[in-house]
């Protein structure tokens, strides 16, 4: 789960605990000053730890 820390949609409180219910295998990736939309604003760092996920 990636999670910008600057949500002002999601809050990343609130992901850490909907993580652990939905998801309890998984791991939260908070991204310091990251809004909702860091998929397009911040596209390189998070495609970059997209592909750096799915090699490992």
């Amino acid at each position: 789960v990636m999670q910008g820390d600057d949500d002002q949609v999601v809050p990343y409180q609130n992901a850490a605990i909907l993580q652990d219910k939905l998801l309890p295998n998984s791991q939260l990736k908070i991204y310091p000053g990251f809004p909702h939309g860091m998929h397009t604003s911040h596209a390189d760092v998070i495609n970059a730890d997209l592909l750096a996920f799915i090699r490992s």
